[in-house]
């Protein structure tokens, strides 16, 4: 059995572990992260060291709980269309079904997003045959909303591909846009009833600031990069995501699942290794960011470790920012 779990300690420390996606589910905590190889290849800005082949399933009766891990959950070598790269996954449930979201490279390796399905959590889940047709970049995030409507939200940059898909066709040499050009947004479409389909082709998510003007490229503090999420809170969608070369995660706010969202600030400050990712949910009357960070594996970009804090609100519903190493 794995110790109680901490505030800002690793979930678990017998596998490397990131991009934790958290949900209440038949009561409890689930977190679906990503399974990083423990290797020693080095690093590029393709993130090919990111060489996730599979997905663990861990679970907590609360959050100062010993965690479970209830073993592979999926494995890349299982899922029909897929090459490799098993990235960011996420969860939903709907339809009395389980479903797992998932990035992965096609044959081609251009990353499309499949899904698979279990009657259980904690999984295993049985992949679709093909990926969702139209799919395709990184991160996929789902929000299934008051109205049974659900959301999925993606795309990342580099690596992710997002720029290559800018004429709606995959560009392999494509770039993103100029510094003075709004920057790209993440997508979102609407899923099917069996959460299987885009109801619709996928469309951009305009990111803005308080005077209605685009966010801008260079603006590297506030643009979009990758790693979507969106809950709601008082009614009101909010969008938080990963700036990339900036390190931070960040949050836009809207009376629509489909935006357009207006920045608000700063969840949280910059971790221990390049990347960030995270995901925001409410459990027992608190609010909880899991995220992830290097620091067990001393700064190695892709051995990364999921962690948990404690998230807060004011009174206007501003989040209050997140220095992850205050209290150390």
């Amino acid at each position: 059995m794995e110790k109680n779990s901490k505030p800002n300690e690793p979930l678990v420390t017998h596998i490397y572990t990131a991009d934790p996606s958290a949900h209440v589910f038949e009561g409890k905590l689930y977190i679906y992260p990503s399974h990083d190889l423990d290797h020693d290849e080095p690093s590029n800005d393709n993130g090919d060291q990111y060489k996730m082949e599979d997905y663990h399933v861990l679970s907590m009766d609360d959050v100062s709980s010993p965690v479970i891990d209830h073993g592979e959950a999926l494995h890349v070598k299982d899922v029909p269309w897929a090459s490799k790269q098993m990235w960011a996954p996420d969860a939903a449930y709907k339809n009395n079904t389980y479903y797992l979201f998932f990035p992965a490279r096609d044959k081609d390796g251009i990353f499309r997003i499949g899904v698979a399905t279990s009657p259980n959590p904690a999984g295993p889940f049985t992949p679709e045959e093909n990926y969702i047709p139209g799919s395709f970049s990184i991160d996929p995030a789902v929000l299934v909303d008051e109205d049974s409507k659900a959301y999925v939200y993606f795309g990342g940059l580099w690596g992710g591909q997002l720029e290559k898909w800018q004429t709606g066709t995959f560009v392999p040499d494509a770039e993103g846009p100029a510094p003075d050009a709004p920057a790209l947004g993440p997508r979102v479409a609407e899923l099917s009833d069996d959460m299987l389909t885009f109801k619709s082709e996928p469309k951009e998510i305009s990111i803005v600031d308080e005077d209605g003007s685009p966010i801008l490229a260079s603006d590297e503090d506030r643009r979009y990069f990758e790693g979507p999420w969106v809950h709601k809170y008082n009614g009101l969608y909010y969008l938080s995501y990963s700036t990339g070369t900036t390190h931070k995660i960040v949050y836009a706010v809207s009376e629509n699942p489909q935006g357009p969202f207006v920045f608000k600030g700063t969840i949280l400050t910059p971790v221990i290794g390049w990347t960030t990712h995270h995901s925001i949910v409410e459990f027992n009357d608190k609010w909880y960011l899991f995220y992830h960070d290097c620091e067990l594996s001393n700064g190695v970009n892709h051995k990364r470790s999921v962690k948990y804090t404690e998230l807060k609100y004011d009174s206007d519903g501003t989040i209050q920012t997140i220095e992850p190493y205050g209290d150390k």
